[in-house]
């Protein structure tokens, strides 16, 4: 089996570190090259841009087609009887005397199903959930144990576990142990894990310290005399708050796939817990979010694990739980899986939603910095490039290389585009006539590239039907006119995806590039606004010593 460990930074040399400043040379270099090549010949220039532009707008078009359909599916989970479904598998049968809508994907499963090898039935399992937690405060944390109570699946065979840092002190700690002695009760059980700071070997993040807690969730079990195998882990972070289906979704999928132990589930993350009230960038970026995240749902073949996510207890053990190494730990799970069961591994998507806040801080810009900082976290998900190289084909391992070079090169082509995409598409035809005000190619540039951005615009707005659509109801303590700024907000597009997709993925590759590792999580911080209009936020990251 292959080391699936992601190296300490002082031992990485040689050709990882060539991979390691790839995607920012990459980068750099596509960003100048309109520059470079106006400068040399300008009509290579045109065509370059011209060319960027068309397949842009072509998988722009894609976009948009697979969110209306992402949307549609979700649409249609969203209405399923969950119950009656997972009823069918239990009894390896479709359920006679009832009028109950069951769609044809599951009937095919239940065929499927009498001549299947998976030996498990929806009875037979647990779910365990790991909140992982640093200073947030009740007000964020109470909502998402309420929204877990609140679903549709048996409480009684459901451990909550809070994941808590010990840096954090003594307030956070009699914080969640409250919230531990309040709501044990609804649950097979319920504690509290301490991950001790300064652990040796271990950067300072949320996968040390979800490790921890499953380590000791592990013990747990094993004193419980409980299976492993039969325990789903779901990982959430505090502000994450499941729809009421999703345990029962994912009981679903764990008793259908050919496999359930070498694969992950991956619910729909939904940014729209507190969108209301989060300021006009913010919301443009966290819808832009969450119809991604649908247009994922319907690219099974791309996805990938991010924040709250399910895995089975036993595959958590076999891998030694979550990378303790990593500042971005959900979508190097993905990678760690994938390498410790040598390609035979997939992540399977859930149409059903996880609901996330947008990102809001006490204060407009503590809002900004805190949406920058998120957002480099997520674009330094481009170190796993160079892990996935190494491990992929500097290590011995019985990967299919198909597979493997296919989600590399997605893999380095989807870091480099989050970094160069928006900066070409609404910037790059202004450099030739710049450069070469004579030449009547470079003139005629930019009214050829306004023409394909305005029928991009199309695109756009079935982009922005997906977001209206999956608003919740408007709070009473706003106004109708705050309605009409969830349509106006989209014209600055441009602008958030260059300020902080684009400013953030160039940050991140550009540190990997100089060895100016991020070597520390960077907590969001999280504030709340009650129903009052009044803000309740606490210190994102106190850094205090246990």
């Amino acid at each position: 089996m292959t080391d699936i460990e992601i190296p300490f930074e002082k031992d990485r040399h040689g050709h990882y570190r060539f991979f390691e400043i790839l995607p920012g040379v990459l980068s750099w270099l596509l960003l100048f090259m309109p520059i470079i090549l106006s400068f040399v010949n300008v009509t290579a220039a045109v065509v370059f841009i011209l060319a960027y532009l068309l397949i842009y707008f072509v998988r722009s078009i894609g976009f948009s087609l697979a969110g209306l359909r992402g949307y549609r599916i979700m649409k249609k989970h969203l209405k399923l009887d969950w119950r009656v479904l997972v009823d069918d598998v239990e009894n390896g049968s479709i359920g006679s005397g009832d009028n109950t809508e069951r769609p044809e994907w599951h009937k095919s499963n239940i065929e499927r199903l009498k001549t299947s090898s998976n030996p498990y039935k929806p009875s037979d399992l647990m779910h365990a959930v790991i909140i992982a937690t640093v200073n947030e405060s009740r007000e964020v944390l109470e909502p998402t144990i309420r929204s877990i109570i609140d679903g549709l699946q048996d409480n009684k065979r459901l451990i909550l576990v809070f994941a808590y840092e010990g840096r954090a002190g003594k307030e956070t700690e009699d914080r969640v142990i409250r919230l531990v002695e309040e709501y044990r009760e609804f649950f097979y059980d319920a504690f509290a894990v301490k991950h001790p700071a300064n652990v040796p070997g271990e950067v300072i993040g949320k996968g040390a310290n979800i490790s921890c807690a499953g380590r000791y969730l592990k013990d747990y079990i094993e004193e419980q005399q409980i299976d492993p195998k039969k325990v789903i882990v779901t990982t959430l972070d505090a502000d994450n708050r499941p729809d009421k289906r999703y345990f029962l979704g994912v009981s679903y999928l764990y008793c259908v796939v050919p496999d359930p132990i070498r694969a992950s589930y991956q619910p729909l993350p939904m940014f729209t817990n507190n969108i209301w009230d989060a300021p006009t960038m913010m919301r443009v970026i966290a819808t832009g979010n969450t119809v991604f995240y649908i247009v994922g749902t319907t690219r099974p073949h791309r996805v990938r694990n991010f924040s709250a996510h399910a895995q089975s207890m036993q595959a958590l053990i076999d891998m030694n739980f979550w990378s303790v190494r990593t500042v971005v730990e959900d979508g190097h799970h993905f990678w760690r899986s994938y390498f410790h069961f040598n390609g035979d591994y997939r992540a399977y998507p859930l149409s059903i939603p996880v609901y996330q806040d947008a990102v809001l801080a006490d204060g407009y810009f503590k809002t900004i910095k805190a949406q920058f900082v998120q957002l480099r976290r997520w674009t330094y998900g481009a170190s796993d490039i160079a892990y996935v190289a190494d491990k992929g084909f500097f290590h011995k391992n019985s990967i299919s290389k198909s597979d493997l070079i296919a989600k590399f090169l997605n893999l380095l082509e989807g870091h480099v585009t989050w970094a160069t995409g928006t900066i070409l598409v609404f910037g790059a035809a202004f450099i030739p006539p710049l450069i070469a005000p004579l030449s009547f190619a470079a003139n005629e540039i930019p009214l050829i590239v306004s023409r394909i951005q305005m029928v991009g615009l199309v695109g756009l707005l079935a982009s922005v039907y997906v977001c209206l659509v999956t608003l919740p109801p408007r709070p009473t303590r706003y106004k109708k006119h705050r309605s009409i700024l969830m349509v106006l907000q989209w014209a600055i597009t441009p602008f958030t995806g260059v300020a902080f997709g684009s400013l953030a993925a160039f940050n991140s590759q550009t540190r990997l590039m100089f060895k100016r590792y991020l070597s520390k999580f960077d907590v969001t911080e999280k504030a709340v606004v009650t129903r009052e209009g009044d803000v309740v936020s606490s210190e994102a990251d106190p850094g205090h010593s246990a």
